[in-house]
C-alpha cells in the first residue's frame, strides 16, 4: 500500500469519524421529537434519494447491469446487517444508559480488525495489538463517570443490554466487511445507494408521517443536516475503507464518541439548547483517558502490516 492513498484513505476516515461523532447531538436534539424509527427511515431514505439523482445525473447507475444474483444478495445482507444495527442499538437504550451503551460499542474496533484477518488476510503487529489493549484501557478511563449500570433494575437487564450492544456490534461489522468486498464490483456510492434505499423501503411499512406535523423551521433543519451528514459520513468511510486496513479504522473511530461529548460541551457553554443538552462528566481520570486513546488511535496507525493476500480490494 503506497503512502499516498493511505493519506487519503485517513483523511476519509477522519471526515467519517467527526461527522459521525456530531451525529449524536443533532439527534440528540431532535428525539424528543420524532422516534427513532421514523428518523432513521428520514435519513435512510434522504440519504438515498439524494445518492440516486446523483448517480442518475452521473450516469453512474450502468455499473449495475454487471452485478450478479449473488452479488445482488451480498448487498442485500449489508443493506440488513446495517438496518439492524440500528434498531438493536436502540433496543440496548432501554437496558443501559447511553454512556455504558457507547462504551460496549467501542468493541467495534476489535471485531473489525478480526474480520479484516478472516476475510482480507490483515495481520496486526504486536506493538498494534498493545495498542488496541491502551485504547480499551483509555476507553475505561474516559468513560469511568458514566459506569454506573444502578439505573437498570437488576444485573440481567445490564447482561442484556451489553448482549443487545455487541450485537449491534456485530451488525455493523458485517455490513462494513460485506461493503469493502463488493468494492471491486460497485463505486461505494453505489453500494451506499442500494443500502439506503432498502433500509427505507424496510423501515416505511412501520412509519409514522404524524410525528413530522409539529416540528418547526429549527427542527427540519436539524433533521435535515442529520440526513446529509449520515450521506457524507458513509461515503468518506467507504472511501476510507478501501485505502486502510480494517483494524487502523477500527482505532480511529474510537475517536467518535470523545468528540460527540466535545461538541455537547462545547454547544452547552455556549448557552445552545441548555434544556436538551448537558455537559459531560468529565473528571482527571476522564481527561487522562482522552490523552491515552488519542495517543494509542495515532500508534496503531504505525506501521500497519501487510495483508497476507497478495491480491487488494480495487476499486
Amino acid at each position: 500500500m503506497s503512502s499516498h492513498p493511505a493519506r487519503v484513505g485517513l483523511l476519509f476516515i477522519t471526515a467519517a469519524v467527526m461527522f459521525w461523532g456530531i451525529m449524536p447531538v443533532a439527534l440528540k436534539l431532535t428525539v424528543g421529537v420524532v422516534d427513532a424509527v421514523n428518523l432513521t427511515w428520514f435519513r435512510f431514505g434522504a440519504a438515498g434519494l439524494m445518492l440516486l439523482v446523483f448517480q442518475a445525473l452521473a450516469g453512474g447507475l450502468a455499473s449495475f447491469k454487471q452485478v450478479t444474483k449473488k452479488q445482488w444478495g451480498w448487498l442485500a445482507l449489508a443493506g440488513v446487517m446495517l438496518l439492524a444495527n440500528y434498531l438493536s442499538f436502540m433496543v440496548a437504550l432501554r437496558y443501559l444508559s447511553p454512556g455504558p451503551a457507547q462504551l460496549s460499542f467501542q468493541t467495534s474496533g476489535v471485531f473489525l480488525a478480526l474480520g479484516g484477518f478472516i476475510m482480507f488476510g490483515e495481520r496486526l503487529s504486536r506493538f498494534q495489538m498493545g495498542c488496541f489493549m491502551a485504547l480499551a484501557l483509555g476507553m475505561l478511563m474516559f468513560f469511568n463517570p458514566y459506569l454506573r449500570f444502578d439505573s437498570a433494575a437488576d444485573g440481567g437487564d445490564v447482561l442484556i443490554g451489553v448482549l443487545l450492544i455487541q450485537l449491534s456490534v456485530l451488525c455493523w461489522c458485517t455490513s462494513v466487511l460485506v461493503q469493502r468486498q463488493l468494492a471491486g464490483v460497485l463505486s461505494p456510492t453505489n453500494i451506499l445507494l442500494v443500502i439506503y434505499l432498502l433500509g427505507a423501503l424496510v423501515l416505511l411499512p412501520t412509519c409514522d408521517f404524524s410525528v413530522w406535523q409539529p416540528l418547526d423551521s429549527e427542527m427540519w433543519s436539524i433533521v435535515i443536516a442529520s440526513a446529509i451528514a449520515t450521506l457524507l459520513a458513509y461515503a468518506c468511510f467507504a472511501q476510507g475503507m478501501k485505502a486502510l486496513p480494517a483494524g487502523q479504522v477500527g482505532a480511529m473511530l474510537a475517536l467518535t464518541p470523545i468528540i460527540s461529548f466535545v461538541c455537547t460541551d462545547l454547544l452547552v457553554h455556549a448557552g445552545l439548547w441548555r434544556d436538551m443538552l448537558q455537559a459531560a462528566e468529565l473528571n482527571l481520570l476522564s481527561k487522562l483517558g482522552i490523552g491515552v486513546i488519542v495517543l494509542a488511535v495515532m500508534s496503531v496507525q504505525l506501521k500497519p502490516k501487510k495483508s497476507l493476500n497478495s491480491k487488494r480490494v480495487t476499486s
